[in-house]
């Protein structure tokens, strides 16, 4: 049984792993100056993940969720 439970947590981090690197992606492509702002967070999450796994996880969902979120001053009348 506890074999089984350390699969499961290898599973979890290997996907905790492949989102931070996708976030990773997505922030180097990003232009500078908000490069260096989420480049930061980004960061933070990171470190946060050696911890906690399960609050890196939650705050990796809220930062991933701001990429796909335009800020207001990039919204048009039309979004």
């Amino acid at each position: 049984m506890a074999a089984d439970d350390r699969l499961e947590d290898d599973l979890q981090e290997d996907e905790l792993a492949r989102r931070l690197r996708e976030a990773h992606r997505r922030v180097r492509m990003l232009p500078s100056a908000d490069k260096a702002r989420l480049g930061r967070r980004y960061l933070a999450i990171c470190d946060l993940a050696k911890r906690d796994r399960e609050r890196a996880a939650a705050r990796l969902d809220a930062f991933l969720a701001a990429l796909d979120t335009p800020r207001s001053d990039e919204n048009t009348c039309g979004d």
